[in-house]
């Protein structure tokens, strides 16, 4: 029986609930069993130093944070040191990792670019569309030019950083998706939900800030309602049918 090297799952999600959905979520879209997904909580406990030859590649998950934060406190800036070495590491090696919402302003803001609030989007279903380059990237397979994925953010990437190939743009939100290098990506929609999984989180954040706990409702049902369907998934899919790696 054919052994693979696992992926190193990092998220700092200080919901349980929201944690584990996201595990579920990477584990159901990626088609991976347990044993191929390492999972870190970083809020939870500091994390010692990675050796990526372990590992078939990195999924950089949600978080509490966020990048553009002016006032972070002490665990945030330890997650966010404990982060930094491992992308470090990364972009040197140009080693596999694709980075899902926070992972894109922990992402932009390591490589020099500008997170800040200016395109945060509301909670619910985008219109995606990719740029001459998106639509040549592999990891797009599949993808039709503009498709519908679910978002809600309070920052993003306010223009490509330094080095990054913009794969995919938004009508709102001008940087959906980039990669740097061959293998390092980072997406501001969310690859790895569906509307029941939306749903989910929409209950656990109601008081985060995102949305007026009134709109719980609406939201949901305008999820269920949303042109959304599974194109979204495509990236963290083909992220691992192209990264797993054999021991």
């Amino acid at each position: 029986m054919t052994k693979y090297k696992p992926f190193l799952l990092l998220s700092s999600r200080a919901h349980d609930p929201a944690a584990a959905g996201e595990y579920n979520q990477v584990l159901r879209v990626g088609a991976l069993e347990p044993n191929q997904l390492d999972w870190r909580r970083l809020e939870s406990e500091p994390l010692a130093d990675v050796d990526l030859v372990q590992y078939s590649g990195v999924l950089l998950g949600g978080s509490d944070f966020c990048a553009s934060d002016r006032i972070k406190t002490e665990l945030q800036q330890r997650v966010e040191a404990d982060l930094g070495r491992v992308l470090d590491q990364v972009i040197d090696q140009d080693f596999p990792l694709l980075g899902m919402c926070y992972g894109i302003g922990m992402l932009a803001s390591h490589l020099g670019g500008q997170v800040d609030r200016e395109h945060g989007e509301p909670v619910g279903a985008a219109l995606v569309s990719l740029t001459d380059a998106g639509v040549a990237e592999p990891l797009l397979a599949g993808s039709p030019r503009q498709f519908w994925a679910f978002v809600g953010h309070k920052e993003a990437a306010n223009g490509p950083p330094p080095g990054a190939t913009v794969l995919a743009t938004g009508q709102y939100c001008p940087i959906q998706l980039f990669r740097v290098g061959r293998n390092v990506y980072a997406s501001q929609y969310h690859p790895e939900i569906n509307a029941f999984d939306l749903a989910e989180r929409i209950h656990i954040y109601q008081h985060s800030g995102y949305f007026r706990p009134d709109e719980v409702e609406p939201l949901i049902a305008a999820a269920h309602e949303s042109a959304v369907d599974g194109t979204q998934h495509l990236l963290l899919a083909n992220f691992v049918k192209a990264h797993l790696t054999e021991r």
